[in-house]
This record gives structure tokens, C-alpha cells and sequence, in this order.
């Protein structure tokens, strides 16, 4: 059977896709049955027209694509919420199945669009938008779907990932490590989306819709980045047994859904502790399975490319078979998000400070006034700079007890030189 394919978008992940159609066209047809054609390509980058010898089919405008009537299925891969939405949109409307790697859209309009598939009865396949080459998305809505799943935990940010490997491994400043990555092409020249969380905070929104069939959008997500990470932070994690990892958390909990992104200390024991470079993994508890763990690489014209041609190999399939859409939008439940500030663990805190008496004890005493119980105190640094770092960590406390009482001692004297490190510990 053939199927006639649109593709918008010749970047990084456009030219994977590219390759693999050039690549395995024949192999498809062999295994599955399926001839996949490819009839429009979109982009404006007219050199990649002439690049992958596409030029008789190329076109720089996606309503071209979207109201060719031989078109069956779209692939988007500009990425962002608008141009993106909008062509998404209007695929569907025209009666395209579409496919996409877009995880910004997907988790802040991913209601709008699966429910406009639904409408239509069309299918929208979004698995290269969380983890890459990492099937995540099928596994949760398929292989697990008997149980109930209580918690996603992963490492979905391959660039932070790097950085943080660096820094433990070599000792390196953030900002010799963050030019490193913008060097090798693991980080944007405007790094914002990587180390402030929110490519991170995009992708476990996604996945807690998925995996406790509810609705969460990226603005749900607390989100907090590693710029304030430094080496003696690491250092200290590895002391304790401890590895420090961007993590992106999903929790089912009796009071609704606890969701957030930011830095964690895992203990060295724990699987994601080992995930190191660019490497992303994603731990997801069930209550028959157990653990398991999805590991690989996250990011790449080939690990994405991957993911995106897999869905489209399967909806052509389903289109193949004259079914719809096996599984939809599963998000059938209402549950609330839980406030961070309800939040209960340890804490791993540390302040730049004024090398002076009495500084210590001041902060102490602030922490003890607002409940928060400390575990450990230490002081690193040289007074011949007149400032040290001193790091506390606490007991199981609450989040918005921490909360108030950094805000007290930022008012302190001599506290508070720069931004404190805030790093949770993550049993």
C-alpha cells in the first residue's frame, strides 16, 4: 500500500528522516508492506532542497503540503507553538494524520491538538518529543498500560546531562564547562531552554499526561536550572555518595499529581546516578512491573529521526489496516497539581558568605526558627578572600519551611554574596 508523506522541516531531525526514507524505503516495502512516499517537502532552507535532491517536490510554504490531496500524513519538525501549531492544526483539518517530535507544542497544547485528532479521527504520534531515540511514549501507552504508575523519574536534558558530567568528572567551572557544549554543538548559543529546565519541564509534562492520564501542561511544572551549580557542589554530593543530576519528576500522590524539574542528589547506587555525558534515561515505577528504566541517547539527527519515522511506520500501519488511532489521548482524569510547597525531603543548601563570626550562627538560627532541622554543617573556602561557602544539609523537611527561611536570611548581613545552591536529595 502506498502512503503519500509530507514532511516540513529540513533541520537536523528533517535530514535524519530523509535518509532513513532514502536509506530503508525498500525495507519497508519488504517487511511491512508499505510504500511511503514522499510527494512534498517543506522548508526554508531552499539549499536542502538541492542537498537531498528533492527540488521537484520542494516547496518553502507548509499550506502546500497541507492542502495537497495526495498528502495522507504530515510530518512537522519546525518546532516552537506557533508557525508549529498552526500547521498542525490545519493538517488535521484537511484530514492528514500528523506526525511530530515537538515537545513544546505538545505539552502546551497538546489538549487542543488530540482532541482535534479525535474529532477527526486522525492520528497524532509524538514520540521523538521526550527522550529522542528512547521509546518512552509507546511503552507507557502500550507495554505498561496494565499497571498503575506512581512515579516517572528521568534525565531528559542531554546537554545538562554533559555539563554536570564535566564538572564532577574534571572539576569545571559552569561557564568553562556551558562553553564547551555550545563548542561541540551539545548546547544553543542562547542555552536558556537547556539550563533553566524547561526542555526538561516540556517533556515530563508530556510524560505525566501520559502515565497518569491527566492533563499537565509545561506551566504546571516547577522548574529550577543548574546555573548555580558549582564543582564544590558535586564535590560535596560525592562525599555523601551522592551524584547530582537534573531530574525531571513526575509523583502520583493521594493529593494529586506532584510534577517538577530541577536538580537532585541520587544516591550512587541508584541506576540514573550512572547516566553520564549526553546520555538521557527515564526510571518509571509500576505497581505489578516494578522499576524499569529506558536509557539511550536523547538527542541527534539519528536517535530523532529514529523515533519520528517509528511513528510513522505505525500510523501508516494502522492506515494500512483501515483502523484508527489504537490509543489516543488517554488523559481522562482531573487530577489536581500538587503545590511544590508541599513538598517534603532533604535538602542540600549552600550560601557564599562573609568570612566573619557569628555568620554561621545567625543563618542557623533562622533555620531553626522556621522548623527546618539540620542534618550536617560544613564551611569550605580561604579567608584570605574574606568569603567561604557554607553548605547545610537538613532533615526530611517541608519545602515551604525551607522557603521561608531563605527568604529570612537573605536579608541577613554578610549572607547571600551570590544566589545559594539548592540542590534536593531524591531518596
Amino acid at each position: 500500500m502506498t502512503i503519500k508523506i509530507g514532511l516540513v522541516g529540513t533541520g537536523t531531525v528533517g535530514g535524519g528522516c530523509l535518509d532513513i526514507l532514502a536509506n530503508h524505503k525498500e525495507d519497508f516495502k519488504r517487511i511491512y508492506g508499505l510504500d511511503l512516499e514522499l510527494v512534498r517537502v517543506c522548508s526554508l532552507d531552499v539549499e536542502a532542497a538541492k542537498a537531498y535532491g528533492v527540488e521537484d517536490i520542494f516547496t518553502t510554504d507548509f499550506h502546500d503540503v497541507v492542502n495537497d490531496p495526495e498528502v495522507d500524513m504530515v510530518i512537522e519538525l519546525i518546532g516552537g507553538t506557533t508557525f508549529a501549531r498552526t500547521l498542525v492544526t490545519e493538517a488535521l483539518k484537511a484530514g492528514k494524520h500528523v506526525v511530530t517530535a515537538n515537545k513544546a507544542l505538545m505539552a502546551t497544547y497538546g489538549e487542543e491538538v488530540m482532541g482535534l485528532a479525535a474529532e477527526k479521527g486522525l492520528e497524532i504520534a509524538f514520540e521523538a518529543s521526550v527522550g529522542g531515540g528512547i521509546p518512552i511514549i509507546d511503552p507507557l501507552k502500550h507495554s505498561l498500560t496494565a499497571n498503575g504508575i506512581s512515579s516517572v523519574m528521568g534525565i531528559v536534558n542531554g546537554t545538562t546531562n554533559y555539563m554536570l558530567t564535566r564538572m564532577a568528572q574534571e572539576g569545571l567551572a559552569y561557564e568553562d564547562v556551558l562553553a564547551q557544549a555550545q563548542a561541540l554543538g551539545y548546547a544553543e548559543a542562547d542555552p536558556t531552554a537547556d539550563v533553566d529546565g524547561l526542555d526538561a519541564a516540556a517533556k515530563i509534562a508530556i510524560l505525566a499526561s501520559i502515565a497518569f492520564h491527566s492533563r499537565v501542561t509545561i506551566n504546571d511544572v516547577h522548574t529550577e536550572g543548574i546555573r548555580n551549580i558549582k564543582p564544590m557542589d558535586l564535590d560535596a554530593a560525592a562525599e555523601m555518595g551522592y551524584a547530582v543530576k537534573l531530574l525531571a519528576i513526575a509523583d502520583r500522590t493521594d493529593q494529586g499529581i506532584s510534577v517538577r524539574v530541577h536538580p537532585a542528589m541520587l544516591p550512587l547506587s541508584h541506576q540514573l546516578s550512572n547516566v553520564n555525558g549526553v546520555f538521557n534515561a527515564i526510571y518509571v515505577t509500576g505497581d505489578f512491573v516494578g522499576e524499569t528504566m529506558f536509557f539511550g541517547e536523547g538527542a541527534g539527527a539519528g536517535a530523532a529521526a529514529s523515533a519520528v519515522m517509528g511513528d510513522v511506520i505505525e500510523v501508516a500501519r494502522h492506515i494500512q489496516m483501515g483502523c484508527g488511532p489504537i490509543v489516543g489521548c488517554t488523559c481522562v482524569d482531573k487530577l489536581p497539581i500538587v503545590p511544590v510547597e508541599d513538598l517534603e525531603c532533604r535538602y542540600y543548601i549552600r550560601f557564599t558568605v562573609a568570612d566573619r563570626p557569628g555568620v554561621m550562627a545567625a543563618m542557623a538560627g533562622v533555620f531553626a526558627q522556621h522548623g527546618v532541622s539540620l542534618y550536617s554543617v560544613s564551611q569550605r573556602g580561604s579567608d584570605d578572600a574574606g568569603e567561604v561557602s557554607l553548605s547545610f544539609v537538613t532533615h526530611t523537611v517541608a519545602e515551604k519551611d525551607v522557603r521561608a527561611a531563605l527568604a529570612e536570611i537573605a536579608q541577613l548581613e554578610d549572607v547571600q554574596l551570590d544566589d545559594p545552591s539548592v540542590i534536593r536529595v531524591v531518596k
